[in-house]
């Protein structure tokens, strides 16, 4: 939860506004496990805030 809770804020303050940081990237930034980003991003995708394309990332949603 504290995951997607700093992806969000970095989403709504606008610091990330198109794709978001890769699964290698993140697991480098915060020391946590595939798991656990992965469980993050599909919270805030069930929030509507990104969309996951497949081989292409998980980007913030234009019209959040």
């Amino acid at each position: 939860m504290q995951l997607r809770d700093i992806l969000k804020a970095r989403i709504e303050s606008g610091e990330i506004t198109a794709r978001l940081p890769s699964e290698r990237d993140l697991k480098n930034e915060f020391g946590l496990a595939p798991m656990t980003i992965r469980k993050a991003v599909r919270l805030l995708r069930d929030e509507g805030l990104v969309i996951a394309v497949t081989g292409r990332g998980v980007y913030v949603r234009r019209d959040h």
